[in-house]
């Protein structure tokens, strides 16, 4: 048997594309044939892809996995071939709704509208779509996927123990002196993450119990508009340089950054499963978050819930989990615990037992 994965980008720094990766070594450590067929395929990864374009149908016996995150001409392409008796499976890693982009970026908003609608439309066709979280397995029942599997996204945890860029954490631990608590985000600036009720917890917690608070929101940006939204927010609330925004980080610069945080903080709306969170939990992060979506499956109870986020909830969230004590090493305990849970082991297990099933 031979397992063919398909996404529209392969691109680096991107837990699809890390996950795609990790799922070849598996497939061929485990005797399987595999390649991997991309749209648009990052330079630095182009011995381990090829253009979807060179793709024929047909052929030795094989499994098409088609990685889904957005729309793409790829999706229709497959469909046409499992209706030509190809085999063809889905892995969903969860679509956006359109709704948190409209007021920002409306083309955007479209694209997502249309993908939500091609998920749809590729439901008679999948023999079995795998969700990365049991919140993304709804969607997927809700879309018309007679047959699902929940199949967790692959990880490579051990990839945190590597140490940190020395002059980048220098420097962070130079400016860390005579601050106080230092607050971090890592994913896309993006409406559905929700980066601007961060800055409002943030700024009314340096306003209530330390001023010389600072956060770092890392993560490439999705809308520039809202991009500005959030610089002119910060402006008006006076933050000054306690705020900083990177568009994005090589890992043992992002590394440098989680070694001096002290609470990750989350306030999105939307996630099919979000790495971030077990980024934290492994480095020994406390997490404090909106209780949404896939966030509470995937904390497992290893961090601080709110069902509400008001900028002061949030604030005196922070503050507990910023305090030394038992109920700091409790969080950071909990949270390594539960993300033992996602060991690249186990998670390999679980996906080639679903594999061997078809």
């Amino acid at each position: 048997m031979r397992v063919d994965q398909y996404l529209p980008d392969l691109a680096v720094h991107d837990a699809i594309g890390n996950h795609v990766l990790l799922v070849d070594e598996a497939l061929r450590e485990a005797g399987y044939g595999t390649r991997i067929w991309a749209e648009r395929i990052h330079p630095a990864l182009l011995s381990r892809a090829s253009p979807f374009a060179e793709d024929r149908p047909g052929g030795e016996d094989r499994l098409l996995v088609y990685h889904c995150s957005t729309g793409s001409e790829m999706a229709s392409a497959l469909a046409k071939r499992a209706n030509n008796g190809e085999r063809l499976l889905l892995y969903y890693y969860n679509i956006t709704p359109a709704r948190y982009f409209m007021r920002w970026d409306r083309k955007t908003a479209l694209a997502l509208g249309l993908a939500r609608a091609e998920l749809a439309t590729l439901a008679p066709d999948v023999e079995l779509a795998m969700a990365i979280s049991s919140f993304n397995q709804r969607e997927l029942t809700s879309a018309g996927y007679a047959r699902t599997a929940l199949c967790p996204l692959l990880v490579d945890l051990g990839a945190y123990g590597r140490p940190p860029n020395e002059k980048t954490l220098a420097r962070l631990r130079k400016r860390r002196k005579g601050s106080g608590a230092q607050w971090l985000f890592v994913g896309r600036l993006a409406p559905n993450k929700c980066q601007h009720d961060v800055i409002g917890a943030f700024a009314a917690y340096r306003h209530l119990w330390d001023h010389r608070a600072r956060l770092a929101l890392v993560g490439r940006t999705s809308s520039e508009r809202y991009r500005w939204a959030l610089e002119r927010l910060a402006h008006r609330l006076g933050l000054g340089d306690s705020l900083e925004i990177i568009d994005s980080l090589e890992s043992d610069d992002a590394l440098a950054y989680w070694a001096v945080a002290d609470v990750f903080v989350c306030l999105s709306e939307h996630e099919g499963f979000c790495v971030p969170l077990l980024e934290a939990m492994t480095l020994g992060v406390p997490v404090v978050a909106y209780s949404a979506t896939a966030v509470p499956e995937t904390l497992g109870g290893a961090g601080i819930l709110l069902d509400h986020k008001g900028p002061e909830e949030v604030a005196l969230a922070v503050r507990e989990v910023c305090r030394p004590g038992g109920r700091r090493e409790e969080l950071v305990a909990a949270g390594k615990a539960r993300a033992a849970d996602f060991s690249l082991e186990r998670s390999t297990a679980a996906l080639l037992g679903v594999l061997a099933a078809l």
